[in-house]
């Protein structure tokens, strides 16, 4: 069993090896005018569709942690249940909330992130990037206590191809960090802008922002030139020209930290839930936009596999998928973690946009 499972993941991981120009996630946060935290993000993959589900993991359940030598590294069991969604394999959860109210999210960090070399008398406390989420949800609550075990754990990857990656981890007093390997060590920064992409590290990121000051809401005004002439906006929202609007980290990172930080507050968590994904319609990636010609596949309506939003004070999180538009909705507050049995099942249980007919009388 244990070989089959290694195999198994071995080959998934290896049918997911994220090149640079493959994987585009957007993360953002926003708060209620009612005090709830809102974590919302993308999760794009342009190669071939992915079978993503969501499992639902009780308290006390055992999960044990692969390792580029078999299902044989640390094994952890879960102090609090929690609900998350997993890209292909069951244990590799990407984006999650457990019953406390703490989330974390997987995002891709290729080219600057470097984990531990593996050793194997070191197995018992390794832990595989694609597990950490699962690991973080089922044994913390607080971010302070999360960051205090970092250096109780070895941090590997499976396979050097698939790259490395970097977490956002969020609680419901509306903290936010980011946690990068780099050097083979964690390195946690406060993100209080709560926004984040992939490469490069997060502090590069943040000074990017000074390239960007001149950007305002609203329009620009008329401006007066020599001889009298005045040359004015051709429309409204000049205030963000200049606004990148391509599909790299940096540019998203940007768009995403202004497109933010420029919404409204809404009165409360549920419209700030409808507001955060009005706000990452604009990272949807289309699919083609990756590809030379003829190299697009089949069966993949967007780049953007599925979009998800957690609010952290009333323990739900929300999805929808490349395939179906339409937002679902997953309550923590009505599962029972004691007695819930470990489920998982595909976000999509048919992959086709639903349709409403309206009747015209």
């Amino acid at each position: 069993m244990k070989t089959n499972l290694l195999f198994a993941a071995i080959a998934i991981s290896l049918a997911t090896i994220v090149p640079v120009n493959a994987s585009a996630c957007t993360g953002i946060t926003l708060r209620s005018a009612d005090g709830s935290r809102v974590i919302a993000r993308t999760v794009e993959w342009a190669n071939t569709p992915m079978k993503c589900g969501y499992a639902v993991v009780p308290r006390g359940y055992i999960a044990q942690s692969l390792t580029p030598t078999g299902e044989d590294g640390m094994k952890f069991q879960a102090k609090f249940g929690f609900v998350g969604i997993y890209t292909d394999y069951e244990n590799f959860i990407v984006e999650g909330i457990n019953e406390k109210g703490l989330s974390a999210g997987l995002f891709f960090f290729p080219g600057y992130g470097e984990y531990e070399t593996y050793d194997p008398k070191h197995k018992k406390i390794s832990i595989c990037d694609f597990q950490l989420v699962s690991w973080i949800l089922s044994q913390f609550s607080t971010i302070d206590d999360l960051i205090a075990s970092l250096d109780d754990i070895f941090l590997i990857g499976l396979d050097p191809r698939v790259g490395t990656a970097h977490w956002r981890v969020s609680e419901p007093s509306g903290r936010v960090v980011v946690i990068e390997y780099t050097g083979g060590k964690a390195n946690v920064f406060e993100n209080k802008l709560g926004v984040l992409t992939n490469s490069p590290g997060f502090e590069w990121h943040i000074a990017n922002l000074s390239n960007y000051v001149n950007l305002r809401r609203g329009s620009a005004g008329t401006l007066e030139m020599a001889q009298g002439l005045e040359v004015s906006p051709f429309g409204g929202g000049s205030g963000m020209l200049g606004l990148p609007g391509d599909f790299t980290p940096a540019s998203r990172f940007i768009r995403a930290a202004f497109l933010q930080s420029t919404a409204p507050q809404l009165a409360t968590a549920a419209e700030t839930v409808s507001q955060a994904f009005h706000l990452l319609n604009s990272f949807d990636l289309p699919i083609g936009m990756q590809h030379p010609e003829g190299e697009v596949p089949e069966g993949l309506p967007s780049a953007t596999q599925f979009t998800s939003a957690s609010d952290l004070h009333a323990l739900r999180i929300y999805y929808r998928t490349a395939w179906n538009s339409n937002i679902r909705c997953i309550d923590l507050k009505k599962i029972d973690f004691n007695k819930v049995k470990y489920t998982v099942a595909p976000l999509d249980k048919k992959q086709e946009q639903p349709i409403e007919f309206i009747k015209i009388k």
